[in-house]
C-alpha cells in the first residue's frame, strides 16, 4: 500500500514540480536534492498512485496507445482493431547497479546468431513508458546510463543497436531522480538536462515535525485505513491532473510571457537555450494547472524558481541557487512600458505563491506553489579544524623552525594556530594514474577493464554474451564447418563459438589527500598556493569521477577531516576553513591514512587508491623524539601494502632540505613540486610501488 500522496507534509516546492511534469512530460523530469531522511522517495512513489490510468493495447510490452500506436514498436504493428485494456500508470524504479542491457533492453545474440531469430527483450525504459521512471540516488549511477537515461528522455524513443541490428521503441515518460549532495554531485552538464530541480530538506518547526510523525505512525499502524481516509483528496487531485491535462493545449504563451522568460533567463546569464524552453514549458504546465488559458506573470515566476537553479552553476564547487532580487527586477524591466502586467507582482509582504487561483492548499488536492527552498550548501559543518581567529586574512605569523636534519624535534613551543586563508585560484591539472589494469567502478582516471571502451580482445563468455567480438566468433566457427556438414553454402555457429569483446576503459579511483597544515607550511604564505592545487586536484576528481577523502595533520595528530566520499564540495569546504599552525607530526597523518585504505579496502575492495601527500617533508614533535625516523617507518609501512602514491613538494625558499624528495623515495611515490601540477606539463604516471 502506498503512502498517500496529498498526506505528505509540507514539501510544496517538490509537490508541485512533480504536478508540472505530470501536466506536462515535456518539461523534462524533476531532479529531487536533498538531505537524508526528507521523504524524497516516499513522495515521488506517491506520485504514481494519482496519476490517470492509461489504455494499452492488449499484450503490448511497450505500452503503446490503442489510439495512435507506436509504428516502429517491436511487438506491432497494432491496428485500431486489437484489444484494449486499461490499467494504472506504473512507477519503474532503476537501481543504481543496473546495467545499459536492463535499461535499454537486449537482444538475444546467441539466438540470432544460432537461429536466425531477432529476439528483443524490453528493458526498464520501454516498462516505464507512459509512466513514471524513478531513479533514487542518480548521482551515483554511471554517468553513460545517465546519458542514455536523459537521451531518452528528451527524444521520448528508445535506441538499441548490437552488430548490425536496431530496435526502438517509444520511451515517453517522467522521469525523476533523487540525490543526497553529501554522496557527490552530477556534473552540470547533467544538471541542465533535467527540467526542473528541488532542494528539500526537513522542516524545522516542532509542530510541522510531530505531524510528520504522527502521519507515519497511523500509515504504520493500519495502511488500509490510512489511505482510505485521504482516498476522496487522491481522486480529486488525479481529476485535477487530468483536468489540467485536457487544458494543455489551450494554453497561449504570449509574446510578452515569452519576453519575461527569455529576460529571466538572460539576467541569470545561464549556459544555452534548453533554460529557455524548459522555463516556457512549466509556464505553460502551471498555467494548465492553475486553470488558466493565458501564461501571466506568475506562472512565468514559478516556472522560473524550480527551472534555473541548478543551471548557474559553473564548476562543481557552485552550489544552486537563485537570487529573488535579480528574478524580480529581471521580470520588471520585462514588463510593456504601456501598463502593468496583467498578473502583477504582489505587493511587498504578501506571499506571491499562495496555491492558485483559489488559494487551495494541499489538503485539497492542489499544493500550493510556494518558493524553492533554501540553497545553501548541505555538505555538513565546513568549520572542521576551527580557528581562533589569530592573523589576518592571508596573512601568516611566525613559525617555529625545525632543527637537525629534518626538523626531528623541537625546543620552543609550537607556534599558535593561523587564520585559515582563502586559496588561491584552482586551474588544471595533469592526469595523475595507478598503474596497472583494474576492474573498478566506471570512471575516467586510470586503466580497466569496463564495459566501455576500446576492444583489446576477446574471451569464451562465462554467462550470456553482452558484446559479441564478431571476427574472433567468426574464426572460432570456421574451422568446424566441414564436420558441421557446411559445403560453402553458410556459417554454422554454435555456442561454443560465441566470443565476448573484451574491453579496455578508465576507472574511478579513490584520491586519499594527506595534508600538511603544520606551521611550517604557513610560513612565506604558502598555504594558500597550497589550499590552491589541492582544489584544483579536488576538481580533477570530480571530472573523472572518484572518490575522495582528506586527512590533514598539525599540531599533535592526525585527523580523518573528511572519510572517503563522492562529495568533493565537502572536501572543498573543510579545506578552504582549514587552519594552519603547530609542529609537524608526518608519520601520524601517514599511519592514518594506512588505516583509512585497510578499512576503505573492506569496504570498496575494487576501488584502487591513490594518496596524495601534499607536504614540504619536514617533521617535527616533542623533545627527544625521531619525528624523522618515525615519518620514514611511518612511509614503509604504507608503501608496503603496494598503494600508488604521489607527494607534492611544497617546500619554498633559497635553501630546500629535498625532504618531501625523500620521503617519496620511501613511498615508492612519483614527487612533483607544487608548481609541476599544471596541464601544461607532460602527463603524469604514478610509477609501481617500490
Amino acid at each position: 500500500m502506498t503512502y498517500p500522496f496529498g498526506a505528505v507534509v509540507g514539501m510544496d516546492d517538490l509537490r508541485l514540480a512533480l504536478l508540472l511534469n505530470a501536466v506536462s512530460p515535456a518539461v523534462g523530469g524533476v531532479l529531487v536534492r536533498g538531505e537524508k531522511g526528507t521523504a524524497k522517495s516516499t513522495t515521488v512513489r506517491a506520485l504514481a498512485a494519482v496519476l490517470p490510468p492509461v489504455d494499452v493495447v492488449a499484450g503490448c510490452r511497450f505500452a503503446c496507445d490503442p489510439a495512435a500506436p507506436d509504428a516502429e514498436c517491436p511487438d506491432g504493428p497494432h491496428s485500431v482493431d486489437d484489444r484494449s485494456i486499461t490499467r494504472p500508470a506504473r512507477l519503474v524504479e532503476l537501481p543504481v547497479g543496473a546495467s545499459e542491457d536492463r535499461l535499454v533492453g537486449s537482444l538475444d545474440l546467441e539466438r540470432a546468431l544460432t537461429e536466425g531469430v531477432k529476439s528483443f527483450e524490453p528493458g526498464l525504459l520501454a516498462g516505464a513508458n507512459r509512466g513514471v521512471l524513478y531513479v533514487d540516488e542518480v548521482n551515483l549511477l554511471h554517468d553513460h546510463l545517465v546519458d542514455l537515461l536523459l537521451d531518452a528522455a528528451a527524444l521520448g524513443r528508445a535506441y538499441v543497436e548490437r552488430e548490425g541490428v536496431s530496435v526502438r521503441h517509444a520511451a515517453r515518460f517522467l522521469l525523476v531522480g533523487t540525490m543526497n549532495p553529501e554522496e557527490g554531485e552530477l556534473r552540470p552538464q547533467l544538471l541542465d538536462r533535467f527540467g526542473l530541480t528541488v532542494e528539500v530538506a526537513a522542516p524545522r518547526d516542532p509542530q510541522l515535525r510531530a505531524e510528520v510523525v504522527r502521519r507515519r505512525f497511523g500509515y504504520d499502524a493500519d495502511p488500509t485505513g490510512f489511505a482510505a481516509a485521504w482516498a476522496e483528496s487522491e481522486t480529486e487531485l488525479a481529476s485535477q491532473i487530468a483536468t489540467a491535462r485536457a487544458l494543455l493545449p489551450q494554453v497561449v504563451l504570449s509574446d510578452a510571457a515569452l519576453r519575461q522568460v527569455t529576460s529571466v533567463c538572460a539576467a541569470f546569464d545561464v549556459d544555452g537555450l534548453r533554460a529557455d524552453i524548459v522555463t516556457a514549458r512549466a509556464a505553460i504546465a502551471h498555467a494548465a494547472w492553475s486553470g488558466r488559458t493565458e501564461v501571466t506573470e506568475d506562472d512565468v515566476r514559478v516556472a522560473a524558481r524550480l527551472a534555473l537553479p541548478h543551471r548557474r552553476r559553473r564548476n562543481p564547487f557552485d552550489a544552486p541557487g537563485l537570487e529573488e532580487e535579480t528574478l524580480e527586477q529581471a521580470l520588471a524591466d520585462s514588463r510593456p512600458e504601456d501598463g502593468p502586467d496583467d498578473d502583477p507582482t504582489p505587493p511587498e509582504g504578501t506571499d506571491p505563491t499562495d496555491g492558485g487561483p483559489d488559494g487551495s492548499g494541499p489538503d485539497g488536492g492542489a499544493p500550493p506553489e510556494g518558493h524553492v527552498g533554501e540553497h545553501g550548501p548541505s555538505d555538513g559543518d565546513p568549520s572542521d579544524g576551527g580557528s581562533d581567529g589569530g592573523g589576518s586574512d592571508g596573512e601568516q605569523g611566525p613559525t617555529t623552525a625545525p632543527r637537525g636534519e629534518g626538523g626531528g624535534h623541537t625546543d620552543a613551543a609550537p607556534a599558535p594556530d593561523q587564520a585559515a586563508v582563502t586559496p588561491d585560484a584552482p586551474f588544471r591539472v595533469q592526469r595523475l594514474e595507478v598503474p596497472g589494469i583494474g576492474a573498478g567502478a566506471s570512471g575516467r582516471r586510470s586503466k580497466a577493464r569496463s564495459e566501455r571502451g576500446r576492444v583489446v580482445g576477446s574471451r569464451r563468455p562465462e554467462h550470456a554474451v553482452t558484446k559479441l567480438h564478431l571476427v574472433d566468433t567468426v574464426l572460432a566457427a570456421a574451422p568446424h564447418q566441414r564436420a558441421r556438414g557446411r559445403n560453402g553454402t553458410g556459417l554454422l555457429v554454435e555456442r561454443t563459438d560465441l566470443r565476448q569483446a573484451t574491453l579496455e576503459g578508465r576507472e574511478g579511483n579513490l584520491v586519499l589527500f594527506v595534508v600538511d597544515a603544520s606551521g611550517s607550511m604557513g610560513a612565506r604564505s604558502r598555504m594558500a598556493a597550497v589550499k590552491g592545487a589541492v582544489l584544483s586536484l579536488l576538481m580533477d576528481a570530480y571530472q573523472r569521477r572518484d572518490k575522495v577523502g582528506l586527512i590533514t595533520f598539525r599540531g599533535g595528530e592526525a585527523e580523518l577531516t573528511l572519510p572517503p566520499t563522492w562529495s568533493v564540495e565537502a572536501a572543498a569546504a573543510r579545506l578552504t576553513s582549514l587552519p594552519t599552525g603547530g609542529r609537524t607530526p608526518l608519520a601520524a597523518g601517514l599511519l592514518r591514512a594506512h588505516e583509512t585504505l585497510r578499512l576503505e579496502r573492506v569496504r570498496d575492495p575494487q576501488r584502487r587508491p591513490l594518496v596524495v601527500v601534499v607536504t614540504d617533508g619536514r617533521a617535527t614533535g616533542a623533545r627527544g623524539t625521531d619525528s624523522l625516523g618515525e615519518s620514514r617507518r611511518a612511509a614503509a609501512l604504507l608503501a608496503s601494502t603496494g598503494v600508488a602514491s604521489v607527494v607534492v613538494d611544497c617546500e619554498s625558499g633559497p635553501v630546500r632540505l629535498g625532504l618531501a624528495a625523500s620521503l617519496g623515495a620511501v613511498l615508492g611515490a612519483q614527487t612533483m613540486r607544487l608548481e609541476q601540477l599544471g596541464a601544461e606539463q607532460l602527463v603524469a604516471t604514478v610509477r609501481e610501488a617500490a
